[in-house]
């Protein structure tokens, strides 16, 4: 075997040694971000390339560092995590996104799914959980904590769409708003309402289309487009 066939061969080998997954954490408490980093950095195909304490930092480090995988909190002091991820996906950035959070409500659930995330996860969530979640996410998966999960199952049961009543042209924006993934706080921003008055639309529109949370409301809304 001549030298430069060796060269090109061991070339090829170096190359295709798998490179460690690179994660970036957003999370406001400095504790559980040193942590998860020494669980990342820990493994032998992980590591943390980037931990933020606000989502405005986040919002300016993660497009020039583009990690494969963002850990992202809701909680988080000034932008929300909802709103982080939401902001990225619209930069471009390509990373999969799992939310951590405490949040266990079906609207923020719904909220976080809409804006670009990929998993949900709930606080305190094990090491080897964490784990694979990071590894499931990146590979095209979606995972969430069992009880996550059944509330997304649970969206689908309902009264079939056909019976549900006609949205007012007002009521239709305030869906269409909830849809792309905004917080009743934004809908009220962007249509220059008083939050009352949004909780009240939203209030008529889940009587009207016989459901119980914004994801069965967008689902139904979806289907009659």
């Amino acid at each position: 075997m001549g030298r430069g066939l060796t060269w090109v061969l061991l070339f090829k080998f170096m190359t295709s040694i798998v490179q460690p997954l690179t994660i970036a954490l957003v999370e406001d408490d400095q504790r559980i971000r040193h942590a998860m980093k020494l669980i990342l950095d820990g493994t032998s195909d992980c590591a943390c390339i980037g931990q933020y304490p606000t989502g405005e930092v986040a919002l300016q480090a993660i497009p020039e560092q583009l990690p494969q995988v963002v850990i992202m909190d809701i909680s988080l002091p000034g932008m929300n995590g909802v709103e982080c991820v939401r902001q990225l996906v619209g930069k471009g950035v390509k990373a999969h996104f799992l939310m951590l959070t405490v949040h266990n409500d079906t609207d923020m659930i719904f909220s976080a799914l809409a804006a670009g995330a990929a998993g949900y996860l709930l606080k305190p969530v094990p090491t080897e959980q964490l784990l694979a979640a990071v590894r499931d996410v990146y590979g095209g998966g979606a995972p969430m904590t069992s009880s996550i999960a059944r509330k997304v199952v649970q969206t689908f049961h309902r009264k079939p769409a056909s019976t549900a009543e006609a949205l007012s042209a007002r009521e239709t924006q305030v869906l269409d708003l909830l849809a792309q993934g905004h917080l009743y706080k934004e809908i009220a921003e962007k249509m220059q309402l008083s939050y009352s008055t949004v909780h009240t639309y939203i209030e008529r529109i889940y009587k009207k289309l016989q459901v119980n949370s914004r994801s069965q409301a967008v689902s139904v809304h979806r289907e009659r487009q």
